[in-house]
């Protein structure tokens, strides 16, 4: 941040010579009030080169102009004793100090938003150095100014000062801790407007929020003007039509409405200006009493309240003080909004991987369940035995979870709406996947469980050979499937189920891992789980089952799916039956009813 326009001296000043622009008792006033009230401070190495200067960005911008005005931060510091200082206030948006100098004179000065202390001056000091009143014509030029600096996306900074009586100043300890510094009838020296450039970056972060369902607003202290300036700049706003009430709104406006009334306008509010840190915390309940799910960031103290009130909390790792970080969930390391996107992408990755293994161990459990028991009902005897299915749960467990656990983060799920609070886990796309894939492989095994040794060619072989192979082959089948169902897992809403998949070298290695494994235990490790060598066309046959589930992968996605989750949309078609069948027993009643009459 740097001070980029200045109004000194009743004009507009030329910033790269307005050291010599000022009279010096202006100077003089200028950067005695930016010395003394500053929580800043300037370092000096003893070695030479350039001045360090901490504080916040605001301070440290102002503390540079004022160097280049020529202060020796330390020189003048010791020219003067602090009576009083009063911090500067979110609510009040100003804060002042109150000086002793040698001369026993009572200089007390205030720094703040533009307007504000605008409005308690009284006079200013001119190009000559006269301190002159400040007429109406003064006031609509300083106003234009301040007006034509917002709109210029420039957060406006005012200083001003004023005499006091030494006299007046109470001389008991406890009273002086108490004593409200005089805040009227100010002198004012400048008006500032301080360039805070977006970073870049985030205008395609908001973007990307926008897109993924996330309404991204602005709160600030700033003015207004200035805050829909930034807005624009950064994409929260994308027109000047947008710019208007309700979209862009004061704090103090926002606070006085009813809590009714809150709720409907937070809907709304892209940009809230001039805001206090309780309007902060008033816009996230309005928001979450409406059952949005609400993420703040913040720096300051002041926002620990919005910060702990929110769902997420996020918190600046270099500019946020302990207080604030404290009450939030996640510390952004860089102070950079880009990487709320980040939390955004690996929070939608981290739900969308648990869904892909839900379905595809749903798919397994289902399948295995119905041919088991379909199997033991009919005949007496089960095709996958208990050593078989701990292998199967092994793949889908263990493997299973490896794999799709560790999908990296994809742009398509940028793209998808946010989850609602009381969505399911179990979306109507992983029913319909889940039943289609479990509806094929039912039926593919249980066909080869009832009429394998035909279909197979297995007539020629002793009936105890036949069942052992068929047994074989539908272990082998149904294995091979969830491999290749492994696949559509990744992608339960997408057609190209291979898209990215060269990125996820773990995903690959366990899919390659799990077919070795599976050509061991058919061909080499019989004895121990029961099945015996397969030939060729039998593994031909074992794969081909398996492939399939592919294009009828591909094919299933075509279908559409209500956007109303099942028992949602069950629990609706139950009352809207229950309410015909009310209102045609009403109508039967009157009838009968008119009968009689």
């Amino acid at each position: 941040m740097t001070v980029v326009e200045a109004f000194s001296g009743g004009k507009k000043m030329d910033l790269p010579e307005s050291k010599s622009q000022l009279p010096p008792i202006l100077s003089s006033l200028l950067i005695e009030g930016i010395a003394q009230n500053t929580t800043g401070s300037v370092f000096v190495p003893e070695g030479g080169g350039d001045l360090e200067i901490s504080g916040s960005p605001t301070e440290k911008a102002i503390m540079g102009w004022a160097i280049k005005l020529g202060m020796n931060f330390d020189a003048v510091r010791s020219e003067s004793n602090v009576i009083h200082v009063f911090p500067f206030n979110s609510e009040k948006k100003k804060g002042g100090v109150a000086l002793q100098l040698p001369d026993s004179q009572v200089h007390i000065h205030w720094k703040g938003a533009a307007e504000i202390v605008l409005a308690s001056c009284t006079k200013y000091v001119d190009a000559s150095g006269n301190t002159v009143p400040l007429d109406q014509d003064k006031v609509l030029f300083f106003k234009k100014a301040i007006e034509d600096m917002a709109c210029s996306s420039l957060r406006c900074v005012s200083i001003a000062y004023r005499t006091y009586d030494m006299d007046k100043v109470p001389a008991d300890e406890q009273q002086l801790t108490q004593w409200v510094i005089p805040q009227d009838d100010l002198v004012l020296l400048a008006i500032i407007g301080i360039k805070d450039p977006c970073r870049p970056g985030v205008r395609d972060a908001v973007r990307l929020c926008q897109n993924a369902g996330v309404k991204v607003r602005m709160v600030t202290g700033d003015n207004p003007q200035t805050a829909k300036a930034i807005a624009l700049e950064c994409g929260i706003l994308s027109s000047e039509e947008d710019a208007v009430e309700p979209n862009v709104i004061e704090g103090r406006v926002f606070r006085e409405y009813s809590d009714l009334e809150r709720e409907d306008i937070a809907e709304q509010i892209s940009v809230m200006g001039r805001s206090s840190p309780n309007d902060k915390l008033l816009l996230v309940q309005a928001l979450k009493r409406r059952g949005h799910v609400v993420a703040v960031t913040g720096d300051g103290t002041n926002d620990a309240p919005a910060l702990h009130e929110a769902d997420i909390g996020l918190a600046m790792g270099i500019q946020g003080t302990e207080v604030a970080k404290e009450s939030s969930d996640i510390i952004i390391l860089d102070d950079n909004f880009a990487s709320v996107v980040k939390v955004v992408r690996w929070g939608r990755s981290v739900y969308a991987n648990i869904q892909k293994f839900i379905q595809f161990q749903l798919t397994v459990n289902v399948a295995a369940l119905i041919i088991n028991v379909v199997s033991a009902m009919s005949s007496g005897e089960v095709p996958l035995n208990a050593v078989q299915l701990l292998w199967v749960n092994l793949i889908m467990d263990t493997l299973g979870a490896l794999a799709l656990a560790t999908e990296p983060p994809t742009d398509h799920l940028m793209n998808r709406s946010p989850v609602g609070r009381r969505e399911p886990l179990i979306t109507n796309i992983m029913w319909r996947n889940l039943l289609v894939q479990a509806a094929y492989q039912v039926t593919v095994l249980l066909i080869l469980n009832f009429r394998g040794e035909s279909i197979l060619g297995l007539e020629h072989e002793t009936p105890q050979r036949a069942t052992e192979v068929k047994n074989t082959l539908i272990f082998n089948a149904f294995v091979l499937c969830q491999i290749f169902n492994e696949f559509n897992a990744r992608k339960p809403d997408e057609i190209n189920i291979f898209k990215g998949i060269s990125k996820n070298h773990l995903f690959i290695a366990i899919i390659g891992i799990t077919l070795v494994l599976q050509v061991i235990i058919v061909e080499f490790v019989g004895k121990f789980t029961s099945t015996v060598k397969l030939n060729w066309k039998q593994w031909l046959i074992s794969i081909v089952i398996g492939f399939i589930s592919w294009p009828l992968a591909a094919l299933a996605k075509l279908i559409p799916v209500p956007q109303t989750p099942l028992h949602k949309f069950f629990t609706n078609m139950c009352k809207r039956r229950a309410k015909s069948s009310k209102s045609s027993k009403s109508s039967s009643v009157e009838v009968n009813n008119n009968s009689q009459h």
